[in-house]
């Protein structure tokens, strides 16, 4: 039985992934494809009639671009760079979407000129840039939220007011595009139904007064935040979305705004994390378990893995990955920092809150497999930072091993 940190890896690493991890003699991500696909499956099964479109930035690798779009999943890109990959992974032009607000001349060209005829946008001179250059588009304004109950909010960068919002639809049909929509985002891996509940109202006020403006959007895009299922907290404590909770809340939630517009309307959601996160896991290595007394006084355990916020670890500022460590079971532990390998003091969790439990036998070389890392592994890495590479990725064969890509 391997050590894990925390807790027992249970339904969170499965047969493929575990077989793949175990092969791995190298470190490397590795993702189970047919997990991603079966993620898409279920989640179009509690959120039927809603169309999904895979916000790219999560995961842009090409296989699963292709494996999403033979399930009929779309691609919410953020730039004509991610546009070009979706077309070349097969995703059809109609089921992409600029999802991002923020765009240059140059950015909206592009995109059009690729075929692109659907545009977010949160403001009055990104409109009027539109207008120029992709005539005739349509476009969909995201409302702001507050981003409450989410790891990470979202809640200044993107997004207006519903005052705004109605303007913004305003100058959009004024200036000869189509006002087809409306879209929140409620923030990076949200932890509560209630916040689909506040955006639902706010989308349902908007509705409302551009139907007195005689503006009729045709679909609302319900935007991010579906959480992954294995993270832990700063702390180290499981975070435990209610997913059920969430499902429910947005079904309610369609039927309300369907309610209100009193017409067709259609749904968009743009999964990122919660289709890939659990369906990949970094084998890596221990550089190091090492203690030491630090300038405050305090002895401390450090341990120190080849992997980091600069090789595939970059949202260890804000969450504790699950560890595995297959060559240890049993015996005592220690509780350490866990810390990446390059010369930078970030690349760690924080020393008040992060301590994690780890076997006290480390050795330098012992292999440690890191859960729940399958989003943002890929697109988060650096070039080369301190001269540590990007992580290769590899697919579990749900046969048994590995198949490089």
């Amino acid at each position: 039985m391997s050590a894990v940190a925390g807790s027992a890896p249970g339904a969170l690493l499965g047969a493929p992934l575990a077989a793949a991890l175990a092969a791995a003699t190298e470190d490397r991500i590795v993702y189970d494809l047919a997990g991603i696909e079966e993620r898409h499956d279920t989640l179009r099964r509690e959120l039927p009639g809603v169309e999904v479109r895979f916000a790219m930035k999560a995961c842009p690798l090409d296989e699963v671009l292709t494996a999403l779009a033979r399930r009929g999943a779309g691609a919410d890109a953020a730039g004509p760079g991610e546009v070009e990959q979706a077309l070349r992974a097969g995703v059809p032009v109609a089921r992409i979407h600029y999802g991002n607000t923020v765009k240059s001349d140059r950015n909206i060209a592009d995109a059009h000129r690729l075929g692109i005829r659907t545009f977010a946008t949160d403001s009055v001179q990104d409109v009027a840039a539109l207008a120029v250059h992709a005539p005739g588009a349509r476009v969909f304004c995201r409302v702001a939220t507050a981003g409450t109950g989410a790891v990470w909010g979202l809640s200044d960068k993107f997004g207006c007011s519903p005052d705004d919002a109605v303007r913004v639809m305003e100058h959009a049909r004024d200036a000869g595009l189509v006002p087809a929509g409306l879209s929140v985002h409620v923030g990076s891996q949200q932890m509560t139904g209630e916040a689909w509940h506040a955006a639902v109202e706010d989308l349902g006020e908007v509705l409302r007064r551009l139907d007195r403006r005689g503006i009729r959007v045709d679909h609302v895009n319900l935007g991010g935040g579906l959480p992954a299922l294995g993270y832990r907290d700063r702390r180290g404590t499981p975070l435990d979305p209610p997913l059920d909770k969430i499902f429910a809340v947005i079904r309610e939630g369609t039927d309300e705004l369907r309610r209100i517009h009193g017409g067709p309307l259609d749904f968009v959601i743009e999964p990122g994390r919660h289709l890939v996160a659990d369906h990949g896991a970094i084998r890596a290595h221990v550089a190091r378990l090492t203690e030491r007394r630090g300038a405050d006084g305090e002895r401390r355990h450090w341990l120190y893995l080849s992997c980091g916020k600069f090789n595939g670890l970059y949202e260890m500022d804000g969450l504790q990955y699950r560890l595995v460590f297959p060559t240890h079971s049993g015996g005592p532990t220690v509780r350490a920092v866990v810390a990446g390998p390059t010369c930078d003091s970030d690349d760690a969790y924080s020393h008040e809150e992060g301590l994690v439990p780890v076997p006290a036998a480390l050795a330098s070389g012992d292999p440690v497999w890191i859960l729940s890392s399958g989003a943002y592994a890929t697109s988060y890495t650096t070039v080369g930072f301190n001269g540590f590479a990007p992580l290769p990725h590899t697919w579990a064969d749900r046969a048994g091993g590995d198949r490089r890509r």
